[in-house]
């Protein structure tokens, strides 16, 4: 996936706003569950400390005393982690599990009972309960406060296990969520996906335009893509009828200048000469003018064609030229192979070639092809004298290969600027034949099924 991706922005934003999400989930929590514990603990204090205070007595002398201590062995665990205090009247008395220390008391609030932390005989925090009541002793009332506290590293240990379980939880959590919006992102996503196979389609020449059976919010760009591609069309039409036109227009001219030259050849052989030169040169242009007009083949809406038919048509043609029947003609091309253009754009491109590989070959021309990579290629090769690389440049650069055969070397320049408007690529070298070898590839891009 392309960091680019809108697909990829989208899953990346939904996994951290998620994890954010999560993660203050997680905090929340946790605070809750801090607050849940605090309360369940102080109120089983307060049950604790309600129990002491209905059992304690006050003797003759005043002392406390508690018949029956809360059953937790903890009480009597010296540090043991659950501790009792009670004071009044000048007297203390104290659970075994705080041994030699003494307790104190919650500050005095306005809510019964007292909770809040105090400082535990062995230096940890304690939460504690302290619950303030008057009970008679020595014939009159004495005030007492019990307070009961239990170390907070108990609960500290209830923490930590909830801490456990929780962080496995979310992290599977997280990537519940993050899976069920990737399909979500994916889902909504969906119609950009037909939209792109449905632009391929144009592009192949399956369909001429864009269908629109798509949601609300993507049917105004199919509806404007649709628009582009018939304004396209007909500025393509319009092109190809004013370089019609151009072409006839000059018909004339050309051959008119063609009809001077040769009446002007008895008087003066040298001008008759430049001027033929000069109505050939031009007769090239507007051929070659009317090739690109007729390669402009439609931008989005690319048209594909099968190639062996129109090989076959061609060569048929060309084996009826005096020169031609002497050829051995091979055409060794799959059935499958779709040139990523219109049959006419092909027609010209192999009838260039394969016009300028009969005036050259001696006894033998080939005609193969097949897949390229994901692509595909069309070769056609000649037994003839081949070319050189500087001649291979010069073809490259428009120019003639040779000025002693009419038309050579200025097709393969035509059937170059036919591929490159098609989306293929022209490439000469020498063939095992012994002569040129022209191939004509494409990338998988402008491959397509022939229709």
């Amino acid at each position: 996936m392309k960091r680019d991706s809108l697909r990829l922005r989208l899953g990346l934003a939904a996994a951290a706003l998620i994890a954010i999400a999560l993660a203050l989930a997680g905090i929340g929590l946790t605070v809750i569950l801090d607050r849940v514990l605090d309360a369940r603990t102080a109120d089983g204090l307060d049950r604790v400390a309600k129990l002491i205070a209905g059992q304690v007595a006050i003797g003759r002398d005043g002392a406390l005393t508690l018949p029956q201590e809360p059953p937790d062995p903890r009480f009597s665990t010296p540090y043991g982690g659950l501790y009792w205090q009670i004071e009044g009247g000048g007297h203390a008395l104290r659970s075994r599990s705080l041994w030699d220390r003494g307790l104190g008391t919650v500050p005095d609030i306005a809510v019964e009972p007292a909770v809040g932390d105090l400082d535990g005989p062995d230096g940890g925090r304690l939460i504690a309960v302290t619950r303030r009541v008057t009970i008679p002793g020595n014939g009159g009332r004495t005030a007492l406060a019990v307070t009961v506290a239990e170390d907070r590293r108990d609960l500290a240990q209830s923490r930590a296990t909830f801490l456990r379980l929780l962080v496995p939880s979310l992290v599977a959590l997280f990537a519940a969520l993050t899976l069920a919006m990737a399909l979500f992102v994916r889902r909504a996503l969906a119609p950009f996906r037909i939209l792109r196979a449905d632009l391929a389609a144009v592009h192949s020449g399956a369909r001429p335009r864009l269908p629109e059976k798509f949601p609300e919010e993507v049917r105004p760009l199919v509806a404007d893509l649709n628009r582009l591609l018939d304004a396209q069309e007909r500025d393509l039409e319009r092109a190809r009828r004013q370089a019609a036109d151009m072409a006839h227009g000059l018909k004339t001219p050309l051959a008119v200048l063609d009809a001077l030259a040769r009446r002007t050849d008895m008087s003066d052989p040298t001008l008759s000469q430049d001027i033929a030169e000069q109505a050939r040169a031009m007769a090239r242009q507007v051929e070659r003018t009317l090739a690109r007009a007729r390669a402009a083949s439609g931008g989005l809406r690319r048209r594909a064609c099968s190639a062996t038919p129109v090989a076959e048509r061609i060569v048929g043609a060309l084996k009826r030229l005096p020169d031609g029947e002497a050829l051995r003609w091979e055409i060794a091309l799959p059935e499958t192979l779709a040139f990523p253009g219109d049959e006419d754009d092909l027609t010209e491109i192999l009838g260039n070639l394969l016009d300028n590989a009969r005036k050259w070959a001696h006894r033998r021309i080939r005609v193969s092809g097949g897949p390229e990579g994901e692509g595909g290629r069309l070769t056609v090769e000649d037994d003839g004298p081949g070319m050189s690389a500087a001649a291979i440049a010069g073809i490259a650069r428009g120019r003639r290969w040779d000025e002693t055969r009419p038309g050579t070397g200025f097709g393969i320049a035509i059937a170059r600027d036919l591929a490159e408007a098609a989306g293929a690529g022209l490439r000469l070298d020498r063939s095992e034949l012994g002569g040129l070898r022209v191939t004509l590839h494409w990338p998988a891009g402008s491959d397509a099924i022939a229709g």
